[in-house]
Order: C-alpha cells, then sequence, then structure tokens
C-alpha cells in the first residue's frame, strides 16, 4: 500500500464510561476512551479505525486489509479469497516462515525491530521505511478525528493542516 495521504477523516471520540464524579472532578480526568474514524486515503484506500484504552469489551478482532482480489487477516492469520469461482480461506504456518525468513533468505533480520531495520538500511540492504513521513500522516489522521467529532462532520486533510496548532517546545 506505501504510504498514501490521508484525503478525508470522519471521527468521533466518547468519553462515557462511568466514573466516581468526586473522584472525576479531583483529577481533571479529560481523557477519552473511544476514537473511531473513517479515513479515505489516496488510490482509492478507505480504512476504519478504532482505538480504545476503557471499553466494556473483552477484545477487537484482528486487523485486516480487503482489496479487489482478496483478504489477509493479521491475527488469527487468514488469507481470503476467489479462485476459479472458489472461496479459498487458508492460513499459514507462521513459525515455518518466520524460520526461513532467518535462516534461508538474505535480510531476515532487517524487519525484526526498528534498530535492526536502521542498521539493515545504512548498510544499504534494504530501504528506509519512511518512518517520519509515516508518522506525519498518522498525527493528521489523529488530529483530523478531533476535528470532525468538534465540527460534527467530515473534514479534509487541508482543513486540518490549516487549523492545526504547534505544540512543540523550544529545546
Amino acid at each position: 500500500l506505501g504510504n498514501p495521504a490521508p484525503l478525508r477523516i470522519s471521527g468521533r471520540t466518547f468519553q462515557r464510561t462511568a466514573m466516581d464524579e468526586k473522584r472525576r472532578a479531583v483529577s481533571n480526568f479529560d481523557v477519552e476512551e473511544l476514537a473511531v474514524g473513517l479515513i479515505n486515503l489516496e488510490k482509492d484506500i478507505a480504512f476504519s479505525l478504532i482505538e480504545s484504552w476503557a471499553m466494556h469489551l473483552d477484545s477487537l478482532e484482528g486487523s485486516y486489509i480487503t482489496g479487489t482480489d482478496g483478504g489477509v487477516r493479521l491475527k488469527p492469520f487468514g488469507l481470503f479469497r476467489s479462485l476459479s469461482d472458489m472461496d479459498i480461506d487458508a492460513t499459514a504456518n507462521l513459525d515455518a516462515f518466520d524460520y526461513r525468513i532467518h535462516n534461508v533468505r538474505e535480510n531476515g533480520d532487517a524487519y525484526d525491530g526498528p534498530r535492526q531495520h536502521f542498521i539493515a538500511a545504512a548498510q544499504g540492504r534494504v530501504p528506509l521505511i519512511p518512518t517520519a513521513e509515516i508518522a506525519l500522516n498518522i498525527m493528521l489522521i489523529s488530529e483530523g478525528i478531533y476535528l470532525s467529532q468538534k465540527l460534527g462532520r467530515e473534514v479534509t486533510a487541508a482543513e486540518v493542516m490549516e487549523t492545526s496548532v504547534s505544540t512543540s517546545l523550544e529545546v
């Protein structure tokens, strides 16, 4: 998918979990426990986002990506597609895949973590993942969800950038 730019964002935030009102007042508690968003990106890509730290639910199902030719669920891992008019639901032995990546192929360590990736990129073994650009898009999406909540409507990436106020600190 690369790092397609956000175009439009629609979001809601909620702060509704029951809490002792005296404790809420004393603590100045002002943190939402749930945020949801629908984000439209370049390349005709859309994705939904749900983020929560305090929800009355045991878990949210694993992340997934679906497209024209199929879909992938990350946990539990599965690959889904139609092949010759037959629906295919496939699983994979990820432990065996991990072994092969690290023992048979080159650069198996390059994506084990941020430091390993940076070192492999500095050595010229793999292209550097544009983490700064990805982080900026994530921040734009996050700020867009809050702006959409405030305005009660979908917002454009341009609106988010126009209304954004820097919170950087002088060093």
